[in-house]
C-alpha cells in the first residue's frame, strides 16, 4: 500500500467520522441528503459482496466492516431516530435517486470486467459511486446556507477522491500491467462533481466568510 492510497482511505473514514459526529453530537442531520446516503449504503452494500469469502488483509476487511456499518448506521439515524429524522428535509432532497440507480446497473451490465454476479455488483458500485454526491449538491444548492461539519464532510469525500487518482497514477508507474479503465474513469467524473464545490469552499475559507453555493 503506497502513501496516497492510505492517506485516502484515512480522508475517506475522516469524512464518515465528521457525518456521525454531527448526527450523534448535535442530533441533527440538517443539510445532509438521506438520498445521497442510500446511494453510498448501496455502494458499500454491492462492492462487498466478498467480504466474508475473499480475505485480503485485517486492514482491508476492518475497513470494509467500517464502511458498511457506518453507512448503514448513518441511514438509519436519518430515516428512524425520534430526534435526529426531525432534522431532516425531505421537502427539499426530493432527487429521484433512482434515475441514478438504473443507469448505472445498465451501464454495469454493459461495461465489466467479467460477466459474473459479484463482479456486475462491484462495477455497480463503482459507477454508482461516481455519481452518489448529485443529491447531496444540490440540495446544498437549493438550502444555499452549509454549516461547518457539513461543507468539511463533503470536502472530505472530495479529498478522498483526489488521493484515490493520485494512488492511481502511482500505481501506473510503479506497477506493470496496471490499467483499470473502468475505476479511473469513474473516479474522474467523481472528482469533477466536486470541482464546484472545492472553488466555492476555498473562496469561502479565503475570504473567511459563510460557505454558500449559488442558487
Amino acid at each position: 500500500m503506497n502513501i496516497f492510497r492510505l492517506a485516502g482511505d484515512m480522508t475517506h473514514l475522516a469524512s464518515v467520522l465528521v457525518l456521525l459526529l454531527k448526527i450523534h453530537t448535535i442530533k441533527s442531520c440538517a443539510g445532509v441528503s438521506l438520498k445521497t446516503q442510500e446511494l453510498y449504503a448501496l455502494v458499500f452494500v454491492t462492492r462487498y459482496l466478498d467480504i466474508f469469502t475473499d480475505f485480503i488483509s485485517l486492514y482491508n476487511t476492518t475497513m470494509k466492516l467500517v464502511f458498511l456499518g457506518s453507512s448503514l448506521s448513518i441511514v438509519w439515524y436519518m430515516r428512524h431516530h425520534k430526534i435526529v429524522r426531525r432534522s431532516y428535509d425531505k421537502d427539499q432532497d426530493t432527487f429521484r435517486h433512482v434515475l441514478l440507480v438504473v443507469p448505472c446497473l445498465v451501464l454495469a451490465l454493459v461495461i465489466h470486467e467479467k460477466f459474473t454476479f459479484k463482479e456486475i455488483m462491484w462495477t455497480l458500485s463503482i459507477f454508482l459511486e461516481a455519481v452518489a454526491i448529485l443529491p447531496q449538491l444540490v440540495l446544498l444548492q437549493r438550502t444555499r446556507n452549509i454549516d461547518n461539519l457539513t461543507g468539511q464532510y463533503i470536502l472530505l469525500l472530495g479529498a478522498y477522491r483526489s488521493l484515490y487518482i493520485l494512488n492511481w497514477v502511482y500505481r501506473y508507474f510503479t506497477e506493470p500491467h496496471f490499467v483499470h479503465w473502468i475505476t479511473w474513469i469513474a473516479g474522474l467524473v467523481q472528482t469533477l462533481l466536486y470541482a464546484d464545490f472545492f472553488y466555492y469552499y476555498f473562496q469561502s475559507w479565503k475570504n473567511n466568510t459563510k460557505l454558500q453555493l449559488p442558487a
